[in-house]
Formats: C-alpha cells, structure tokens, sequence
C-alpha cells in the first residue's frame, strides 16, 4: 500500500515538472503560410506539395498560421527600413521537432533565390534554436528574407514560448544583413555564411562585444579565405554579430526556457528519464 501511495505521489510530482506546453507529440509540426500564398490556393497548392514530398509530414495534422505582412514589418522595418505589401510575403515555413537530434534545413532552392540553408541555421543558432527540422519553400521565387519570422513563428507555436524581441531583432538582422551582401557583392552565398559563422564563433568564445574588434576580425577572415566584400559590407556585418553578442543573455534565457521541450538540454535542465529511473529505485527500495 505504501508503495502504491508514493507510486502515485511520484506521478503527480512528475506531471507538475513537466514544461508547460509540451505535449508529446502535440504541435510537433507547424506550418506558417506567407499570406500571399495562403490566399492564393494555387500558390497553397504548390507550398503544400513541396512539404509533403520533402517532409513527408501529414499536413492535416499539423498546425498551421498565417504570416503577415505587419508581422514582417514589425521586424524588418526596424533594420532595413523596408515594408512589404500583403501580396509580397510569399516564403512559407514547416517545422518538424519530431526530427530534432540536430537543426537541419531544407530549402526549395528552386524558388529561394538568396538565402540558403546554411544562413537560416546561422540565424537560428543565433536566436538560441538548435533542434529540430525546417523546410523552406515559396510558390514563386523569392528572396526568402522574410521566411525568417514564420520560422521562428513555429517554434513559438511549437513550444509555447516566447522568443524576446531583442533576440528576434538579432536575428533577422542577420539574415538581412548577409541577403544584402550577396545581393550587392555578389559574394558566394555559402562563403559567407561560413565567414559568419567562424566570427560569431571567434566573438563568442572571447566574449567580443567591442565594435573595432569584430571589425578586425572580420579583416583577418576577409583577407585569409579571400573573401570580396566592400568596407561597408564588413562594417555592417560587425554592426550585426554584434546585436548577437549583446543579446546573449536573452539568449540563454530563453534556451533555458524551451530546452526540456525540444530535447535541447541546458544547464540547470532536468531529464525526465533520469527522474523516473530516480523514482523507480526509490520504490523497489522500499
């Protein structure tokens, strides 16, 4: 009797930990729709297709959003002063935290002419995601800048947690920032998330938050892989892996947040499994 007693008080102590939000397999697949294409059914028609075959999702079970132009805006206006219309957010998103031992993205590169898998998991990373499957597409070509915040969108869906503002700010600029260099440079799309990276990682690792400095670094990466980028492209890149560094701590605090949810352990996190096999010897000690 006494066994069956803690059993259940072990129950309830357990349901009590568990994160708000998570849901097993609830959620788990979320879909947001650039409003564009979700007023188009053509166009639906078409992004839908694409998930299906890439994602092998079952669309009718997933949840789904639309993202709007005023959405966009909230975020990109702030950074590059450029506002789209309600027929211009074409880029569609679908996440899949089924499939989250890494972060891993699939764009239709057939239709998403300027940012690549590569520049969205930087984005990401940078925003504290690192689990999980997303696939980008548009019905028609599109630079895929605005992708960015249905993505993030989805994991909001997902989890039921917030990513801070100042975080998302971070983020997208980063996106807009590289999209902006490729456009103008011409630089390769991939060489440059690659420079993106090994100098978040350099800033990181030392804790750079001084403007000169990034610049310098981005220098000597420039310079060692040969890398052609103007003065002010580089200027604009310190101006944006700096925002990132200085959001650090919103970061963190968000990682903390939403790890137990999408299997993404931090610091201070608990494992269920190592609670249930605590409560297992605790009983059959007894």
């Amino acid at each position: 009797m006494r066994k069956i007693t803690i059993a259940i008080l072990a129950l309830i102590v357990v349901a009590m930990l568990i994160p708000v939000g998570f849901s097993g397999e609830a959620n788990s697949v979320v879909i947001t729709y650039g409003e564009t294409t979700h007023a188009n059914s053509e166009y639906k028609s078409i992004v839908d297709n694409f998930f299906k075959t890439q994602a092998k999702a079952d669309l009718n079970s997933a949840d789904s959003k639309i993202i709007t132009a005023d959405q966009v805006n909230k975020i990109s206006g702030g950074i590059t002063g450029k506002h789209y219309n309600s027929n211009q957010i074409l880029s569609s998103a679908l996440v899949d935290l089924n499939d989250n031992d890494n972060l891993k993205v699939s764009v239709d590169k057939s239709k998403i002419t300027t940012v690549t898998g590569d520049m969205y998991i930087s984005a990401l990373k940078s925003a504290g995601i690192t689990k999980g499957h997303v696939y980008v597409t548009s019905p028609v070509q599109a630079t895929g800048e605005s992708a960015l915040a249905g993505i993030m969108n989805s994991y909001e869906q997902a989890t039921d947690v917030k990513i801070p503002e100042t975080v998302k700010q971070a983020a997208t600029d980063e996106i807009y920032t590289e999209a902006q260099i490729v456009n103008n440079s011409g630089v390769d799309a991939d060489k440059l998330s690659d420079l993106v990276d090994d100098v978040k990682n350099e800033v990181s690792k030392d804790n750079v938050t001084d403007h000169a400095r990034i610049v310098n670094i981005i220098n000597n990466y420039v310079q060692n892989n040969n890398i052609n980028i103007t003065n002010n492209d580089i200027e604009n890149l310190a101006d944006s892996i700096q925002q990132v560094q200085n959001v650090q701590g919103d970061v963190n605090h968000y990682k903390d947040k939403v790890g137990n949810i999408i299997g993404n352990t931090t610091n201070g996190g608990f494992s269920l499994d190592g609670l249930f096999d605590w409560f297992k010897s605790f009983i059959n000690g007894i």
